[in-house]
């Protein structure tokens, strides 16, 4: 457990560790928020919001949250669990009749809303089939870029593509969420922008976090590694523009997509939203769930869901996955200083958060440049700095 000396040089440490990174220009700008306690004990906002005309970094800047907006979605299904709406033993064709992937070897599949939420649904995303996959073919989306598609096709095109793996026996990261999303909507009889608006952001008072741009003035540039050995300093993302990575994923990222009237609202990546907005949702579900849910509800979340299963994107099997997040199950297997128990995801544009809810921490950085500050060295470097590692 972290001592109270380790926290009189944190903000130094934290400090340094932006610095850094904001000169070596892996980062163009950051907003990083540490909250102990309920009470923020570390914020900063750094560098551009947009390099080329030199606007600064605001502490109130509006960024596209990718995969955070999983965590808030997932919420969303668990308040709707909770008042007894749905069931996560419901399987998805209670609400979405015409979603029926084949199973692997063509049969028939029974996909529930637990599986969608912990991805062992059995399916994927395009960017980890390459550009010759199913899903590429079928003109599937995956909620970061085009086409534009409406969500009854989005669903139609996902379900004419097999599933990967027999729902219940793999782990593996999908447009799973965007498939709870079209759920919730069904259920509630309501769009999934207006839905999540009355059960978690307004609730919680997050006026700029939606599934449009509440302040386009303050709505961050994003940035994208350059192809090659040197791939810093990050250029302006293009529109479309993509990032192959080192085992030749293919991200597609359009960033007009957060304008596109037409595009679904995507349940795992349409949302956009402040620091401080999700960190105060952190919280809410760091400090026991209340006024959204129950701390029961929140101890599911943040607990392992998927048995002896174990999610696919990290170097040793010592992390299982919740709802709407992964869960540190092994501190010494993965060598990691953050206690057992932690929770975290990240987001492609940019972004990493977790809860460690033995030091009773919650921990957010939003950044614009994709990949660096969600799976680049920002993010070990700053826990480092956080527990003096």
């Amino acid at each position: 457990m972290l001592s109270s000396s380790d926290f009189s040089f944190l903000s130094r440490r934290v400090d340094d560790a932006i610095d850094r990174a904001l000169k070596a220009e892996r980062l163009v700008g950051v907003v990083v928020l540490i909250a102990r306690d309920g009470t923020t004990v570390h914020r900063r906002a750094a560098g551009f919001a947009d390099r080329e005309t030199g606007r600064p970094m605001r502490d109130d800047a509006i960024f596209r949250l990718a995969s955070l907006t999983k965590t808030i979605v997932a919420t969303a299904a668990m308040i709707l669990v909770e008042q007894g709406r749905l069931s996560l033993d419901d399987t998805v064709t209670r609400w979405l009749p015409d979603f029926r992937p084949a199973s692997p070897d063509g049969g028939d599949a029974t996909i529930t809303l637990r599986q969608l939420l912990t991805h062992t649904s059995g399916l994927t995303y395009g960017l980890f089939q390459g550009p010759d996959g199913q899903y590429r073919k079928a003109g599937v989306s995956d909620g970061l870029a085009g086409p534009s598609l409406s969500m009854a096709e989005e669903l139609r095109r996902l379900a004419s593509v097999p599933l990967c793996w027999h729902p219940g026996t793999a782990w593996n990261y999908s447009l799973a969420m965007d498939v709870v999303g079209a759920v919730l909507a069904a259920a509630c009889g309501q769009p999934l922008p207006d839905l999540v608006r009355r059960l978690v952001t307004g609730p919680l008072g997050m006026a700029d976090t939606s599934f449009g741009v509440t302040d386009e003035a303050r709505l961050v540039v994003p940035y994208v590694p350059q192809p090659g050995a040197s791939p810093f300093p990050a250029k302006r993302m293009d529109d479309p523009d993509q990032f192959i990575d080192e085992n030749g994923f293919v991200t597609e990222f359009s960033p007009s997509r957060a304008f596109d009237p037409v595009a679904f609202p995507s349940g795992g990546a349409g949302m956009q939203g402040t620091a401080s907005d999700f960190l105060r949702l952190l919280e809410t579900l760091r400090q026991g769930g209340s006024p959204l849910l129950s701390a029961e509800s929140v101890r599911a979340m943040m607990s392992n869901q998927i048995g002896d299963l174990r999610i696919n994107v990290e170097p040793t099997p010592s992390w299982g996955f919740g709802f709407g997040g992964a869960v540190l199950l092994d501190q010494a297997m993965a060598g990691d200083p953050r206690p057992a128990g932690t929770w975290k995801w990240g987001g492609v544009y940019g972004h990493h958060w977790y809860i460690d809810p033995v030091n009773r921490l919650s921990v957010l950085s939003l950044s614009n440049v994709a990949m660096e500050g969600m799976t680049g060295r920002f993010p070990a470097e700053l826990m480092s700095a956080i527990y003096g590692a």
